[in-house]
């Protein structure tokens, strides 16, 4: 087992395509970090710097006590599973899982042995003598996973891992694979650009945008306290509601105030939109904005059918209900607000919501955020000192 260390590394494609920015990231030994974002942000590039399979344009990669830069992929004692598992067709699952280290030269009954206790490990032990044609999608995976573990490398990287799995099956999978890391204790890199397999397989995930790290945070924390907008947009299903206005005293108190983007992006105050006043705990943080375009974070869950359910710290929202999807135990409810369309909330299922009513929602005080405009602004709830607009 090994620290990876990513300092200051970029790359740059031909034709000056930047995928990576100078990314610092520090994988402590024994930790399972998971790399997640949009498509073309730049995690699968990250990792295949890591793995040898990229060369970097700009910093350095250290994994354990060595500089990796121009070591080549076999020299760098990693293991890496990939999307489509990469198995040879005509071998058998043995065989696959031997293969590597009899081309390393390792000794036969070190072999077998490391081959077994894998095939243990997952389950494999009545499969050893298949071929990849006669094993499910999951075994498959099984299999690439087991040939990494006979390595017995400093690190894993996974490369989207089960995204060619059905939806039940990558559950599964998804406890698989904590259940090996709490066995093996191996660092590990993880790339997905599911945002509910991050939160539910990482002790710590790195938010990615534009070759750039958003936040690197454990999941809890960068579900509570995003760092800007992109994450508190892009951590949480469905994604958390962004609503624009101002800040404003009202009677001698600071109070929120709908508005909506006009065509030129500037902010307009019609003077329809609802209010709802700034919680205690973010006046001071928020004073440096009165009379500034802020954008209101609500997620879907934070809204209620009933003030009860907010310990007595919510708001009122009137809404026109448009779409109501059950899930179950929970019902998600696509609804208009005075200046804002297609707003989610998340409530408890329940009779009496239906397309085209007009309820009384209850906004959760204690979980509202206010960001800066823009698609990256900074989350001004977090500040410790008052924030100040610039001009």
């Amino acid at each position: 087992m090994a620290q990876v260390e990513l300092a200051k590394v970029s790359k740059i494609f031909p034709g000056g395509v930047k995928a990576v920015d100078s990314v610092n990231l520090t994988v402590a030994d024994a930790e399972f970090v998971v790399l997640v974002g949009p498509s073309g942000c730049g995690k699968s590039t990250t990792l295949r710097m890591i793995a040898g399979l990229e060369d970097i344009s700009d910093g350095q990669i250290r994994i354990g006590d060595r500089i990796v830069n121009d070591v080549s992929p076999k020299d760098r004692d990693i293991a890496m599973v990939f999307q489509n598992y990469a198995l040879y067709p005509h071998m058998s699952v043995y065989r696959n899982m031997a293969f590597g280290l009899k081309l390393r030269g390792v000794p036969g009954p070190q072999v077998h042995q490391r081959v077994m206790g894998a095939a243990k490990l997952l389950e494999l032990e009545p499969l050893l003598d298949r071929k990849p044609a006669a094993l499910s999608g999951g075994q498959r995976q099984r299999v690439a996973v087991g040939r990494a573990i006979v390595r017995e490398p400093a690190a894993f990287l996974f490369d989207e891992p089960l995204s060619n799995l059905d939806a039940q099956l990558r559950v599964a999978m998804r406890g698989e694979l904590k259940r090996l890391h709490r066995r093996l204790g191996t660092t590990t890199v993880y790339v997905t650009h599911d945002q509910e397999e991050a939160m539910t397989l990482g002790e710590r995930i790195v938010v990615m945008k534009e070759g750039k790290v958003q936040q690197a945070d454990a999941p809890l924390r960068t579900y509570n306290e995003p760092v800007n907008r992109f994450v508190a947009g892009f951590i949480g299903t469905p994604p958390m509601n962004f609503i624009d206005g101002v800040l404003r005293m009202a009677d001698g108190e600071p109070v929120f105030e709908e508005g909506r983007l006009d065509e030129a992006g500037e902010l307009a105050l019609p003077g329809t939109g609802f209010r709802i006043p700034v919680p205690g705990r973010l006046r001071r943080r928020l004073s440096g904005w009165t009379g500034r375009h802020v954008v209101l974070g609500i997620r879907p869950e934070h809204f209620r059918l009933s003030p009860a359910d907010c310990d007595g710290r919510s708001a009122s929202v009137d809404v026109e209900l448009t779409v109501i999807e059950p899930l179950g135990p929970v019902t998600d409810v696509y609804m208009d607000l005075p200046l804002h369309d297609r707003v989610v909330a998340r409530v408890e299922a329940g009779d009496g919501l239906e397309a085209g009513a007009r309820v009384t929602m209850y906004v959760d005080l204690r979980r509202i955020h206010f960001f800066e405009p823009g698609e990256t602004g900074m989350n001004l709830s977090l500040l410790n000192e008052p924030a100040h607009a610039h001009a």
